[in-house]
């Protein structure tokens, strides 16, 4: 179905927000043209592609987004993989909670959506965990996708494939708009030349760098780092979510282990021998017999975070431009739904009750009253 429009809508962000929007609104007709500085640098990238709204214990509305998006999961990736061809490596692998004592255990906020762990069940779902912890939760639907190596590529050739167009090395410099109507951006090419690129329509899913380009949204810079190891296949089943550390276990049994959180360090580039060896505290505290297995790759990246550490969604306050930024830890989890969202409303398309709810939760002006 062909869109009367005959500009494109603008993405304003390759990253996997942006590329999951972009193959939302493909899929229904739209012409979209996806605009990104650096797409390497984006969270999409550097994520562990954990998909744990009940493992990160989230609560309230962003629990129940997050558990909207798990269930959409497997038919979005179904679709991507369609498209594209390329698997996308979706386990439903099931994450575990370690905890010190059973009384931190139950006070979990999401201890009854798990199945509680003896130190004997403990042991048995993670051999060689490290004594000190006493018990666990099982989140058996909990799980997820190897984005860094397969979902980005897979979008991205998805995207291709259904006519989206990319312009890399694009830096959006200002989003023009006349009496609170979006018009277009000024943007800065890769050969350095300053242009107007006219839009009726754009979504601004610049992640931590949103707030580059609308002051109004209270996004900023949260750092990780982390690092993979390779250990034997199979040696790891679960995904292991301990305090300030995770060990996330690929299929050929590279396990990825992340990450810090570095709130004050904006966007200062490169691995730190602090953040480094955080890491490796945090691996020697849940899983001993890992310390010693080869390092494979060391990375780091930003996560776009908000002041409630929920994502902004739905409409901006200029008419035609579209939000789709701040998800924090949650970016791989809430890409499906966030897509979904978006591209109904852009499209017109009626909502639920629920959908529509949650769009009001997470509407940008939420923060304006604080």
């Amino acid at each position: 179905m062909a869109h009367a429009s005959k500009k494109p809508l603008l993405i304003l962000g390759g990253g996997l927000i942006g590329l999951s929007l972009a193959h939302a609104l493909a899929h229904k007709g739209r012409s979209v043209e996806v605009l990104s500085k650096r797409r390497n640098e984006a969270a999409g990238f550097v994520a562990a592609g954990m998909l744990a709204p009940h493992a990160e214990g989230l609560k309230g509305n962003l629990l129940r987004l997050g558990q909207l998006s798990l269930k959409q999961i497997p038919k979005w990736v179904e679709k991507i993989e369609a498209d594209s061809g390329i698997s996308c490596g979706l386990r439903q692998c099931g994450i575990v909670v370690p905890f010190l004592n059973i009384e931190d255990r139950d006070i979990y906020p999401t201890s009854s959506l798990g199945e509680s762990l003896n130190h004997k069940e403990l042991n048995e779902q993670i051999p060689g965990i490290h004594s000190q912890w006493q018990s666990g939760i099982l989140f058996k639907k909990d799980g997820q996708i190897d984005n860094r190596r397969r979902l980005m590529r897979a979008l991205e050739k998805a995207c291709v494939g259904l006519g989206v167009r990319f312009q890399e090395g694009i830096e959006v410099l200002e989003i023009l708009n006349n009496k609170k109507v979006f018009e277009g951006v000024y943007i800065r090419t890769a050969e350095g030349q300053i242009q107007s690129l006219p839009a009726n329509e754009a979504i601004l899913c610049s992640g931590a760098w949103s707030n580059y380009l609308l002051n109004a949204l209270p996004v900023f810079p949260v750092k990780g780092q982390m690092f993979s190891i390779q250990g034997p296949k199979d040696v790891l089943k679960r995904i292991l979510f301990g305090p300030g550390t995770y060990l996330v276990p690929r299929e050929d049994g590279l396990i990825v282990v992340g990450a810090t959180t570095e709130k004050h360090a904006g966007f200062e580039e490169g691995l730190t021998p602090y953040g480094q060896s955080q890491l490796q505290a945090g691996l020697n505290s849940l899983l001993p017999i890992a310390s010693s297995w080869p390092r494979m790759e060391r990375w780091w990246g930003f996560r776009p975070c908000t002041p409630d550490e929920g994502p902004i969604l739905g409409q901006s306050s200029l008419k035609g431009l579209w939000l789709a930024t701040g998800h924090h830890r949650n970016g791989v989890l809430l890409s499906a739904i966030t897509a979904e969202l978006l591209a109904k409303s852009i499209c017109k398309e009626s909502l639920s009750a629920e959908e529509n709810s949650l769009l009001q939760a997470f509407n940008w002006n939420r923060f304006q009253s604080q």
